[in-house]
């Protein structure tokens, strides 16, 4: 009766050394009330809008009186506190508050107790195909004494007022059995009732099968985030329906993409960047009483999209980057990117911009607040970290105890706070594993202190060089035209003073294609025969009754060799010329995926009668991409393969001879622009 499902949890101790419970459990309900899209990937997210204790009679009454309410909300938690307790449904003894069962009765008999209230809002993730719903509030009830958390779902009649959706209630129970065995439960009192909206709500079965292993599992995990809550510094509701309307607006960005990139993963990616920083922007007007939009730079802007993005939501600024992008030429003159090597100097510095941004600066990264300290007193920075970059090179690791992800963020944490910032940290929502930023917005030093400041950074720079780089003329290494003195050697010239670290190594102006593409052909064509002859060579020919066409053919699919068999195979120029690119002979196979298949260390003839035909589920640009390459490359296996193809012709993806070639969409694109 209204049991949706129980699992059995063991206490192992927590990382303490105590107990992981009740403690874990309630955690473990915090994470689905705070952020329910962990578990439901149909929701973006949760709004807390007010939380407060309810104080609750000897006889189980609950009172109508918050104990300290929340600022904001506590208001209209309030109000809702009065209009719902009246309604709930009868239940365990007599008077308001009582729950049918079988839910938990409130509080204990005979004595006051406290509950906790929670009024939440349910985002959805994407917009609504029809025209958009009601909010979907829910008012959680935290009971610590009895272990359990009830949702009420309310809705809201024409006249404003709430109503408790009765049919939807449910409860999540710990229960102590014995010693170190407890149990995790969810109850409905009307699972009959129960609707489904698929989104806010969905089935209870979802509910038992899905959501209740993992309270199950978090309640007695005892790995604890390295990292903030994500969107922790900004409104979740407020991102959720900015995020909706930028993707919509920018969404056609995927199918005119000229880059070598995945459309989706970048577009999207910057669409999420550039939501958190107009939001983030706002709350700052909003907080400095500014009316004026921000201005920014961003270094090492790349494709350039988030700077493209920000121009259009009225953000003057500019990006700037070593190279040109092919996308570049497709913003229009609203978008203001600069080609320009930056070397951290006086040279460089940006007095009029209000931020600065890093979005994958790679070796900037740990320069933005340095630059940004040294523009102006008002000047801020975002730099979402990525590579790992020292002021001199590549980050070494000091800390074996901490991830290296983790030990960067806090090098660059550090770099900012001894620049004088104020620095924050969060995690945004972006599909990708690198997704922590720090912004440095206000500071921590009046402006009269700007000389020390600038001499601690100085000091701070030149503690982080190599030996190497000390040992070097220019042993300082840092050079800034208010706080250093030029070594007594040291000729003088024309741009002293105006490089901080005469060391530092830009990103070079062309990129160096170093992933076996730049190979020669023909080179790349004769590793590619020798290694699948060694595989063809490896294996007796098989039956393979399969084949498209219906008789008993026989195709000799090879045998698999492991990368180190295939490298003892080949001669020693080859292997040292592989060995000059990144990947090496495991790059070059991949690269040839028509012909390889390279599985756990293993290479394999790719069979192509076990390949899936690309679905519809696929994104568009893939879809796209896979039509306009159909038939544009000669088939290896026809003109190979001592049995042929083993697709017939109207299958094959790659052409059956020179009269099925069809000209490259991108070819023509080409042609047609020049």
């Amino acid at each position: 009766m209204g049991l949706v499902g129980t699992a059995a949890v063991r206490d192992y101790g927590g990382g303490g050394g105590g107990p992981a419970l009740p403690g874990g459990f309630w955690a473990a309900v915090r994470v689905w009330l705070e952020k329910p899209q962990v578990a439901n990937r149909r929701l973006c997210g949760a709004d807390i809008e007010a939380e407060a204790t309810v104080p609750l009679g000897e006889g189980g009454e609950a009172s109508s009186t918050l104990v300290g309410e929340a600022s904001g909300g506590a208001a209209e938690l309030g109000r809702l506190w009065r209009e719902v307790i009246g309604q709930l449904p009868a239940g365990h003894g007599q008077g308001q508050g009582k729950l049918p069962p079988p839910l938990r009765p409130w509080g204990e008999p005979g004595r006051r107790c406290q509950l906790r209230a929670v009024l939440r809002t349910l985002l959805p993730r994407g917009r609504p195909v029809g025209p958009p719903a009601a909010p979907s509030k829910e008012l959680a009830v935290q009971d610590v004494h009895n272990g359990t958390m009830t949702f009420l779902p309310l809705e809201e009649d024409s006249e404003g007022k709430h109503q408790i959706k009765k049919c939807n209630i449910y409860q999540i129970q710990l229960t102590h059995i014995q010693d170190k065995e407890w149990s995790v439960s969810i109850v409905a009192p009307f699972p009959e009732d129960w609707f489904s909206d698929g989104i806010a709500y969905p089935k209870l079965e979802w509910l038992g099968n899905e959501l209740l292993p993992k309270l199950a599992k978090w309640s007695v995990e005892q790995k604890t985030s390295e990292f903030k809550s994500t969107l922790s510094l900004i409104s979740v509701a407020k991102y959720s329906k900015v995020y909706q309307d930028l993707k919509e607006k920018y969404k056609e960005m995927v199918k005119v993409w000229p880059e070598v990139t995945d459309p989706e993963k970048f577009v999207y990616e910057d669409v999420a960047i550039a939501t958190y920083l107009l939001i983030f922007w706002e709350e700052e007007r909003k907080e400095k009483g500014f009316s004026k939009k921000q201005s920014f730079v961003d270094l090492g802007c790349g494709n350039g999209l988030l700077v493209h993005i920000l121009n259009n939501e009225g953000h003057p600024g500019r990006g700037i980057d070593v190279r040109t992008r092919k996308i570049w030429d497709m913003y229009g003159p609203g978008t203001h990117l600069e080609e320009t090597t930056v070397v951290p100097g006086d040279s460089h510095l940006f007095p009029d911009t209000d931020w600065l941004i890093g979005n994958h600066s790679d070796e900037l990264t740990p320069w933005i607040p340095v630059i940004a300290a040294r523009s102006s007193y008002s000047c801020c920075y975002f730099v979402l970290p990525c590579c790992f970059f020292d002021f001199h090179g590549k980050y070494r690791r000091r800390q074996s105890k901490k991830t290296q992800y983790r030990e960067y963020l806090d090098f660059i944490a550090q770099v900012g706070l001894v620049c004088g910032f104020h620095v924050e940290e969060d995690c945004l929502r972006i599909p990708s594993t690198k997704r922590v930023c720090l912004i440095g917005k206000s500071r921590t030093y009046p402006p009269s202190e700007h000389a020390l400041v600038d001499k601690q950074i100085t000091e701070f720079i030149n503690s982080r060089q190599t030996c190497a780089s000390l040992t070097s003329k220019r042993g300082v290494g840092f050079n800034h035209k208010d706080h250093s003195e030029p070594l007594e050697d040291e000729t003088e010239t024309e741009t002293a003073g105006t490089v901080w670290m005469p060391g530092f190594q830009p990103r070079e102006k062309v990129e160096q294609i170093r992933n076996c593409a730049s190979l020669p052909r023909d080179f790349v064509e004769k590793v590619v025969l020798r290694v699948a002859n060694l595989l063809l060579n490896a294996a007796p020919q098989k039956p393979c009754p399969d084949v498209p066409g219906g008789n008993v053919n026989i195709w000799n699919q090879g045998e698999s060799l492991s990368l180190k068999e295939v490298a003892e195979q080949l001669n020693k120029d080859t292997l040292q010329r592989l060995k000059s690119e990144y990947g090496g002979l495991q790059t070059l196979l991949k690269n040839n995926h028509q012909v390889f298949e390279v599985l756990n260390g293993r290479v394999h003839i790719r069979d192509w009668r076990k390949e899936k035909p690309w679905k519809r589920t696929q994104p568009e640009a893939k879809r796209r991409l896979s039509a306009e390459a159909f038939k544009t490359r000669l088939c290896w296996f026809f003109l190979h393969h001592p049995n042929g193809c083993s697709l017939p012709s109207e299958s094959c993806p790659y052409a059956h001879g020179t009269e099925e070639l069809k000209q490259s969409q991108i070819l023509k694109k080409k042609k047609h622009k020049q």
